[in-house]
């Protein structure tokens, strides 16, 4: 007797969670050396579809499902979202990171990357706080960092927002690679106001550059 089953797709990173994600990553990791194995953990994760009813697909509806979803999976380099809604409560980035409290970058600094990995629904509470003011022009204050930090949240929150973030960051730091190579060339010597910039976000860049590491890994 057939079985007629309703599959529906994810259409873009909008439609996928933290959550998911992460626990997509740890089965393809598990799984790195069997590509069977993960295209089938893809569908399994992010269409809902049990190992029986992968195995039943028609081969062409079967490819047709893996040429959708990594259609978009390829593409995260996303813009940041200044501002998210969680229930009720709009959250808005960390307005001004030149000015973030000691607080805020030692917590977010003691991890050995800035990626999407374990740890990064703590370090998106950190940088994303209940804004207090917000004007027309779109200039915001938000909540002081008080050092607690709400992970849970952040697991349900679409992987645009996380992918924005995260290459908010990764662009930053090959903006300031750049610049820093140039002017060195361009004058022989770093400025030293630049060298005081570099040694006060020399902890981020290095987490920045094993985060890209992890990127090109997977």
């Amino acid at each position: 007797m057939k079985k007629t089953i309703t599959i529906t797709t994810p259409d873009s990173w909008k439609d996928i969670s933290l959550k998911q994600y992460l626990s997509l990553q740890l089965d393809l990791e598990n799984y790195k050396d069997d590509i069977d194995a993960q295209d089938a953990f893809v569908l399994n994760k992010l269409c809902n579809l049990t190992a029986e009813e992968i195995q039943a697909l028609p081969i062409d509806t079967y490819g047709k499902i893996k040429d959708k979803l990594h259609g978009f999976m390829n593409k995260v380099d996303l813009p940041l979202e200044r501002f998210v809604k969680i229930g009720d409560i709009e959250y808005g980035f960390e307005p001004n990171l030149s000015k973030m409290t000691y607080g805020a970058y030692a917590d977010i600094t003691k991890y050995e990357t800035l990626t999407i990995d374990k740890n990064w629904a703590k370090i998106m509470s950190i940088l994303y706080r209940p804004i207090e003011t917000k004007k027309k022009n779109e200039t915001y204050t938000i909540k002081p960092y008080d050092g607690i930090i709400d992970e849970a949240k952040w697991l349900e929150v679409s992987m645009d927002v996380h992918f924005g973030c995260l290459f908010f960051f990764v662009n930053l730091l090959m903006d300031l690679l750049n610049f820093t190579l140039n002017s060195t060339i361009a004058t022989g010597d770093i400025p030293v106001k630049l060298k005081q910039t570099l040694a006060r976000s020399g902890k981020v860049m290095q987490q920045l550059l094993n985060s890209q590491t992890a990127i090109l890994k997977k």
